[in-house]
This record gives structure tokens, C-alpha cells and sequence, in this order.
């Protein structure tokens, strides 16, 4: 008992004396594997990724700039927050544009099965990037948030393709307002 607490003491004595052993704040499981999913990033030339602190890397933004499809010529911000229980848990994801799309409702919460119930923890960041980037090529109305969007979708597509650009020059759709979002 009195070795050990001497132990201890020593350690103690060691670190505020400045010495190497537990020095360095130790990095969490969390940000480990982030920086091993950014180191391994493959991004495709749509996206890219934006910190406002170098040395946060569990935040961050991704902008997705679509180069076909309804979204063609649009720029959509999305943020992303990872928390501690990454990768068993998914990074919280908004879309931080005001976008018409089936799958991503007007306060940014976005539906994608990987953030959701498919998460597992060998997904990784890239995976969660090519899926947002799958969404603005392939909207699905089959799974919406924005139910309005969805139908127009299912039920009118050039009306839907007209309601995409309307909203991305900036403009209304029925009584909700968008941002220009063009790029």
C-alpha cells in the first residue's frame, strides 16, 4: 500500500516537474480515429472539407458544389459534429443551406441511412461524404423528410426540377424563402 501510494506521489512529482510521462494531453478513441479518416480521405472533386480550428478536427465543414443532376451548379454547406463515441456512434450531420430536397427537411436535418440505423463503426467519414453527395445526384423520395418535395418529385419531375432551381437562384416555394445558393 505504501509503495503504491509512493508510486504514485512520484508520478505526480515527475509530471509538474515537466517531465515526458503523461505530459501530452492523451488523444481520446474519438479523435484518433477522425484523424484517420481525414489522413484517409478521398474526396471527390466536388467536396471539400473546411475546419475553422486546426486543432478541432471532432468539427467541421463539408461543402458539396454538385456538378450534375437537379443540384448541378449549387453550393450546400453541411457541418459536421463527432462526438466521443465515434465510430460507434455517427457524427451529427445539418445541412447548413436551405436546400428543396426530399431528404433533407428546412431546418437542415438530413436523412441518410448511415447516419441512422445502418451506422456501423467500420464506416468512416469518406463514407458519409460519397452518401451526402449520392443524395444531391439521386434524391430519394421513397425515405423523405421533406414530404412536399418528395411528391412533387414522384409526381411531377420537371415541376420538381423547376421548384430546385427556383430555390437555389433564391426564391419562394409556396410560403418558404431560400437563400441563393448557387455557386
Amino acid at each position: 500500500m505504501i509503495k503504491l501510494f509512493s508510486l504514485k506521489q512520484q508520478k505526480k512529482e515527475e509530471e509538474s516537474a515537466g517531465g515526458t510521462k503523461g505530459s501530452s494531453k492523451k488523444a481520446s478513441a474519438a479523435q484518433l480515429r477522425i484523424q484517420k479518416d481525414i489522413n484517409e480521405l478521398n474526396l471527390p472533386k466536388t467536396c471539400e472539407i473546411e475546419f475553422s480550428d486546426h486543432d478541432d478536427l471532432l468539427n467541421f465543414k463539408l461543402v458539396i458544389c454538385p456538378d450534375e443532376g437537379f443540384y448541378k451548379a449549387g453550393k450546400f454547406v453541411f457541418s459536421f459534429k463527432v462526438g466521443q463515441g465515434y465510430p460507434h456512434d455517427p457524427p451529427k450531420v445539418k445541412c447548413e443551406t436551405m436546400v428543396y430536397h426530399p431528404n433533407i427537411d428546412l431546418e437542415g436535418n438530413v436523412c441518410l441511412n448511415i447516419l441512422r440505423e445502418d451506422w456501423k463503426p467500420v464506416l468512416t467519414i469518406n463514407s458519409i461524404i460519397y452518401g451526402l453527395q449520392y443524395l444531391f445526384l439521386e434524391p430519394n423520395p421513397e425515405d423523405p423528410l421533406n414530404k412536399e418535395a418528395a411528391e412533387v418529385l414522384q409526381n411531377n419531375r420537371r415541376l420538381f426540377e423547376q421548384n430546385v432551381q427556383r430555390s437555389m437562384r433564391g426564391g419562394y416555394i409556396g410560403s418558404t424563402y431560400f437563400e441563393r445558393c448557387l455557386k
